[in-house]
């Protein structure tokens, strides 16, 4: 009796989260969450990095006006829950008459989000460069451009290497959230799936899916780190 219940419990762990019929039945749709989740990962972390560097640059020039506005929209950017956003912008402009794609939103929001926190890396990154840095370039005949982009930006990105790995990784997982918006990425197919079968299975594939999605990531965040960081110069 003491063996048979390990083993009926182990039967029901297996019943419940590794039905092999289901995994063969819905590993093509876990496997479309993949690629439409990597897809997102992919354009949030290249246009949101993007936003952020040429906003700390704008923001290098010291206009008031121009600051102040970047200020104001990286603090809103940062306070507000990505969630929040994204059902502010897909359900709320339709009443506008603007009709966006739930793929375009979450793009949009996430990478609005990455480019605020990404701003404020770089910025700070751009201010830890000693004042005698850019004494010297500019004593060498550099104006201010030439020192900025030359000298300064690649200290400055070198400093920001780890905190903008880890952020970077935080904010691309929240493509998750584009499932409440009907986006196919790997929560949305696999939380359909379960909700057809009746059964934890495809929702475990969607976990696994992530794991093996975000480990190499993860991965190669730690190596960058380790590769390219540096000290304050």
């Amino acid at each position: 009796m003491s063996e048979a219940v390990p083993a009926t419990m182990w039967e029901r762990f297996v019943e419940t989260f590794f039905r092999p019929d289901l995994i063969a039945e819905y590993s093509g749709a876990i496997g479309k969450g993949v690629i439409v989740t990597c897809e997102i990962a992919v354009l949030v972390v290249v246009c949101g990095i993007a936003l952020g560097m040429a906003l700390a640059i704008f923001r290098s020039y010291r206009n008031k006006a121009l600051s102040a506005l970047i200020v104001i929209f990286v603090d809103l950017m940062r306070s507000l829950p990505p969630l929040v956003l994204i059902l502010l912008i897909y359900f709320g402009l339709p009443t506008l008459g603007v009709t966006l794609s739930g793929f375009f939103v979450l793009w949009l929001v996430l990478t609005l989000v990455l480019g605020a926190f990404s701003e404020e890396i770089f910025w700070a990154g751009i201010l830890s460069v000693r004042k005698g840095q850019w004494e010297a370039a500019r004593s060498t005949g550099l104006g201010f451009n030439q020192t900025l982009i030359y000298v300064v930006i690649p200290q400055a990105v070198r400093m920001t290497v780890a905190p903008l790995t880890n952020r970077t990784i935080a904010i691309t997982k929240n493509t998750a959230l584009g499932t409440v918006i009907g986006v196919g990425e790997i929560l949305n197919q696999a939380s359909t799936a379960q909700s057809f079968s009746g059964s934890a299975t495809p929702l475990m594939m969607g976990a696994i899916a992530y794991i093996l999605l975000f480990i190499p990531v993860v991965a190669v965040g730690r190596w960058i780190e380790t590769r390219f960081q540096w000290r304050r110069a």
